[in-house]
């Protein structure tokens, strides 16, 4: 039986060399299409280092967070922050914070920076393979992770794993939002891995944007359109954007596909498909 992902294509003919590599695009259009909680965080991860070069080995990645977590002292929460802020010495990128290669899983491992979402989620992969469970928790401005034994501290991957209460989350808030935003308990909230995921490229997205980075914006608008579960409003931002970027058939296509969505009303869908029809007109 043929156990090939339908991400993965054959680049050789013959049978006796014949190796399969795999294409990101459409792993990541695959496993978006998993029940949330099906859903391989760590890999979906690694895709996003894999469209951003392709000489990224995925397989080769998630072997070496398997060996990292194998390295573990013991299976408690503890013992998995001191294995990743210690022994691997993660820790977070002060000095080139906006670097994207602080959001891509592999350069993070490699490296041993990151930002708050890239170091909270490799903290949580090497939980989970230790038999720790982790949640991200999305809050404003600075990723956090929680321990559900322990849900009134959470867990600052960027500080080393410092634990924080409540009033310390507030201070945390206050510091990279502004001290007008009051700390919600929705803010608190753990949220899955598509919200992390999409969190993640909206993190590349504005560093390419900063960059005046072309090529690095379409490759990212394509994977967070893959992304289900977001609002009609949120789709056509990313058509929009990927029209201004020069792929117009794509954002048609977008469009064209929102049209017939169930939230779309007869007047709304009409809306859309003439917005569609206007970006696969000919250029006067």
């Amino acid at each position: 039986m043929d156990r090939r992902s339908a991400g993965e294509a054959k680049v050789a003919s013959d049978p006796a060399t014949t190796v399969f590599v795999m294409d990101p695009s459409s792993r990541w259009r695959e496993i978006m299409a998993l029940p949330e909680d099906e859903l391989p965080l760590d890999e979906a991860a690694l895709l996003i280092s894999a469209a951003a070069d392709e000489r990224v080995d995925v397989a080769a990645q998630l072997g070496r967070l398997d060996e990292a977590a194998g390295r573990a002292a013991s299976d408690d929460v503890d013992a998995v922050c001191r294995l990743v802020f210690g022994t691997l010495g993660l820790r977070g990128d002060v000095r080139t914070y906006d670097d994207p290669r602080n959001s891509y899983l592999d350069q993070v491992l490699q490296r041993r920076l990151g930002i708050p979402i890239s170091l909270s989620v490799v903290l949580m992969e090497i939980g989970r393979r230790c038999g720790v469970l982790l949640e991200g928790v999305g809050m404003p401005g600075h990723f956090l992770v929680r321990d559900p034994s322990q849900p009134d501290l959470l867990i600052d991957a960027f500080a080393a794993g410092r634990r924080l209460d409540r009033a310390a989350c507030t201070e945390l808030l206050h510091r990279v939002a502004g001290a007008a935003v009051d700390l919600r308990p929705a803010y608190l909230a753990p949220v899955g891995p598509r919200a992390i995921l999409t969190r993640m490229l909206a993190n590349l997205d504005q560093s390419f944007q900063r960059r005046d980075d072309g090529d690095g914006r379409r490759w990212v608008t394509r994977l967070r359109a893959a992304i289900p579960g977001q609002s009609p409003a949120e789709l056509v931002a990313l058509a929009d954007t990927l029209a201004a970027l020069g792929c117009r058939d794509e954002a048609a296509a977008l469009l064209e596909a929102l049209s017939h969505s169930p939230e779309a009303t007869t007047d709304v869908a009409r809306r859309l498909r003439t917005k569609a029809r206007g970006l696969q007109a000919p250029f006067n």
